[in-house]
């Protein structure tokens, strides 16, 4: 009988609401393997693997692991924005030597595209070094941006069907309130996350599937220019009489100030000017065929933490992505992402299968440009319904304690350290 081996579970990237539902799902499933044993959080991602802060994830109660399913963002284990680079060599001999240490013979790292290529590259690493190493990724993004524009490698990612739900019903006040408050504020730009693709922008239409309320789309690809934008505003304006805006942040508006993460993404929470508001600005500029003036609301990161608004099917979906990842890791099938695909036929089903890690390291998901009205401010009914059965039909029921909601909290039971302390490289001065 072969030894079992630990597990270390990391997360890397902006959090969803189902982020800890795919732990969950790791954590409940790796008890079923005797292959596997201790289960480790690494405290924010692979900085906690770097300073060698291991979270005893078995350890933990089977009421706190869970509550993982109504416990939002990323908070439980933590993750992190640290990149590792290709010249980072000692952050690359650190990461096998904890691994060592810790006799950890499984990987599985949640995140995005750019977690899936470290997941590639650690396993690839491990080989070189003789290190019998299983690493698995596990998807998550809420801009559903992992994969291909095929749909072939990943239908849609774990986060993205709760944050389209969010969307749904954020639309349906805002329209409430534009509609009693239209003569002094007869146009709302809110401002939705997306930084080059506009999965998450184009939920709004979900909120008005027949095309109801006067609500404009605007994506971060829509072929469509701020004096564009102004004019449809206006139209919408003379037809209507108050007007609705979702848009990007990605949306093209000239410079704001761009701030950048360690990825080299932009961080649009941290630039001096909004999309939103300068939409708003120049409306207000321009001038529009009724009185009152535009107004803006640019959600924040409330998008990707509020637990109420969570799509039962995606943490379902989460939970089950996870068990996967445990399943191929369990079998010795490293090198592979846990995916979901749908199932042909009208009646929406998925299943679980796996993809090449390379593959999904080196693809990039774009917004098909058939779901993108001509007008530049619209989607396409196909998009309607590839999304609407990722947002359930149920609210979720949270659980709540004298009025508070009752999340998961871990007892802070580490691995004994076993090496020196380090500081990664690239915090080093």
């Amino acid at each position: 009988m072969s030894v079992a081996r630990n597990l270390v579970v990391a997360q890397s990237g902006g959090p969803t609401p189902v982020i800890n539902s795919s732990l969950r799902g790791i954590i409940e499933a790796a008890r079923q393997f005797d292959a596997v044993g201790t289960v480790y959080g690494a405290r924010h991602g692979i900085e906690g693997i770097l300073k060698e802060e291991l979270l005893d994830l078995s350890a933990q109660t089977a009421e706190e692991v869970a509550l993982l399913r109504f416990t939002p963002a990323a908070g439980s284990i933590g993750t992190c924005r640290y990149k590792l680079r290709p010249k980072q060599t000692e952050d690359f001999d650190r990461v096998i030597e904890v691994f060592r240490a810790h006799q950890v013979g499984y990987l599985l790292y949640i995140g995005g595209n750019d977690s899936m290529d470290t997941a590639n590259k650690l396993a690839q690493l491990a080989q070189q070094r003789g290190l019998d190493l299983v690493a698995v990724g596990v998807p998550k993004t809420i801009d559903n941006d992992v994969g291909d524009s095929a749909f072939r490698l990943i239908d849609h990612t774990p986060g993205y069907g709760s944050v389209a739900r969010y969307w749904m019903h954020k639309v349906q006040t805002a329209n409430e309130e534009n509609a009693g408050s239209c003569p002094a504020d007869p146009v709302l730009v809110m401002q939705a996350m997306g930084r080059k693709i506009g999965f998450i922008p184009a939920a709004a239409r979900l909120a008005d599937p027949a095309r109801e309320m006067p609500l404009q789309i605007y994506l971060a690809e829509s072929p469509c220019t701020l004096p564009q934008l102004a004019e449809q505003v206006s139209d919408q304006l003379r037809r209507s009489g108050r007007c609705l805006v979702v848009i990007s942040e990605g949306f093209d508006v000239g410079d704001l100030g761009n701030v950048t993460d360690a990825f080299g993404h932009t961080s649009f929470g941290s630039t001096k000017l909004s999309v939103a508001q300068a939409v708003v600005n120049y409306l207000n500029q321009v001038g529009m065929p009724c009185k009152g003036a535009a107004r803006g609301n640019v959600m924040g990161t409330d998008q990707r933490h509020s637990m109420a608004y969570a799509s039962p099917v995606d943490l379902d979906e989460a939970y089950g992505v996870g068990q996967k990842a445990v399943e191929l890791a369990a079998a010795g099938q490293s090198g592979y992402m846990a995916t979901i695909l749908r199932n042909p036929g009208p009646i929406y089903s998925i299943r679980f299968d796996k993809v090449p890690l390379g593959e999904v390291a080196n693809s990039e998901r774009t917004f098909p440009k058939a779901w993108i009205a001509r007008s530049g401010c619209d989607v396409s009914d196909d998009f309607v319904r590839y999304a609407k059965p990722l947002v359930g039909s149920d609210m979720l029921s949270l659980p709540v304690i004298d009025g508070r909601q009752r999340m998961t909290r871990f007892a802070p039971i580490y691995a004994a350290r076993k090496l020196p302390p380090y500081v990664p490289q690239a915090d080093r001065k």
